[in-house]
């Protein structure tokens, strides 16, 4: 049998630090539960784009070419091999990240501007 999963639930019990967790899989993709509090670090996938859908808050993605902001209800996609990283634009942001399975991370500097 299928089952839901309530993922503001999940999320409601982290009050503070970084979660992120593997809530589904979809064919070769993973969909990851993140709820966090502070930046991620800067970073590279060369082997798979990143999708992101924001469930709470303000998601802000960083590149070299400048930030977005995301709110509630909005989705965006950074494409393999482009340098970034994720921040909350309030106290929290809970967002949902699909991306391949086994996804390689690269950590990279801080850009230069």
């Amino acid at each position: 049998m299928i089952e839901s999963i309530d993922v503001r639930a999940l999320a409601k019990g982290v009050s503070h630090g970084y979660l992120n967790q593997v809530v589904a899989n979809v064919n070769d993709h993973d969909v990851h539960l993140s709820v966090m509090h502070a930046p991620y670090f800067w970073h590279v996938h060369p082997d798979s784009d990143e999708t992101f859908v924001v469930v709470e808050g303000t998601l802000v993605i960083e590149t070299d070419e400048g930030a977005v902001e995301l709110q509630t209800g909005q989705l965006l996609t950074v494409p393999r091999g482009i340098r970034h990283r994720t921040r909350p634009g309030g106290e929290r942001t809970v967002s949902l990240t699909v991306e391949r399975r086994d996804t390689t991370t690269v950590r990279s500097d801080e850009p230069l501007r």
